[in-house]
């Protein structure tokens, strides 16, 4: 980053105490329509912060080959699942976007190409949990993808270029699930909490004790820990937002975790809070 850099983002947002920093647990799109302890959860940790000027979020429903930012006025809400119930489909959340916020991140970004979209706007990652916590739709929202072709350590890196947005009034949300294996959910607690299989209850266990002890190269080598984290993280879509978000902790900050629960077996809430 330049000293244009700089004066562009000190020119366009002003400056404000240091944002925190979010990773959400969204578990299953239905959280956005339903009424439980995570998206209580959801709305407590937004009480907690200072309202943004803007948000950007890091969602696992995003997956690209490159980077892009959402960069229209206005973006769409996107229904991208199926086999819901209709209300779910008939959820609008009109929160604004904010193209001089998507100019002024891929700038952070370089020399890393960061191309600016206009097709995309807001998946389920980002609207099912936002929409709890700023139901109003009155902060402006824009979504970074994540570049599928790269390791996790490119994204840990790539992130901290990040940092300077905190310092204007900027949340930063990773949304995904670090426990995310659809293939072995227990179709017989489907809503139970609580409900783990033996390797989720130890995956939960060491990213948690990882988490608090700030071991964060365990986490981005996740891949290296063991069967407990491959039955975990089968593919890396859900659990690279963790990443991002650890990225922009400084070592002063407290990191708590909230809605920190398995469901269905194989899938955990845990939700993170930095700063």
């Amino acid at each position: 980053m330049n000293l244009n850099d700089l004066q562009n983002i000190s020119d366009n947002f002003k400056n404000t105490q240091k944002m925190p920093v979010l990773f959400l647990g969204h578990g299953s799109p239905m959280n956005a329509i339903e009424e439980n302890q995570f998206v209580q959860g959801f709305r407590n940790v937004a009480k907690e912060i200072p309202k943004p000027n803007a948000i950007l979020c890091i969602s696992a429903h995003w997956f690209t080959a490159g980077t892009f930012v959402t960069a229209m006025d206005m973006p769409k809400t996107i229904h991208d699942f199926g086999g819901f119930p209709q209300a779910l489909f008939d959820v609008n959340y009109p929160a604004p976007g904010n193209p001089e916020l998507a100019k002024e991140t891929a700038e952070l970004l370089k020399p890393i190409l960061v191309e600016e979209d206009h097709n995309w706007g807001l998946d389920h990652g980002a609207w099912s949990v936002i929409k709890h916590m700023y139901p109003e739709a009155d902060i402006p929202v824009i979504q970074l993808s994540i570049d599928y072709t790269k390791p996790p350590q490119y994204h840990f890196d790539l992130a901290k270029k990040l940092n300077k947005l905190r310092e204007k009034g900027i949340l930063i949300i990773g949304s995904g699930n670090i426990i995310h294996n659809l293939r072995l959910i227990d179709w017989r607690n489907i809503n139970t909490v609580g409900a783990g299989w033996d390797w989720a209850i130890e995956a939960r266990e060491k990213t948690n004790n990882w988490l608090l002890d700030g071991n964060f190269q365990n986490i981005i080598d996740y891949q290296k820990q063991g069967a407990f984290l491959q039955y975990a993280v089968p593919t890396p879509d859900h659990y690279l937002p963790l990443v991002y978000s650890l990225a922009l902790k400084d070592q002063s900050e407290d990191l708590v975790l909230f809605n920190d629960e398995l469901i269905a077996g194989s899938l955990s809430m845990t939700s993170v809070k930095i700063g």
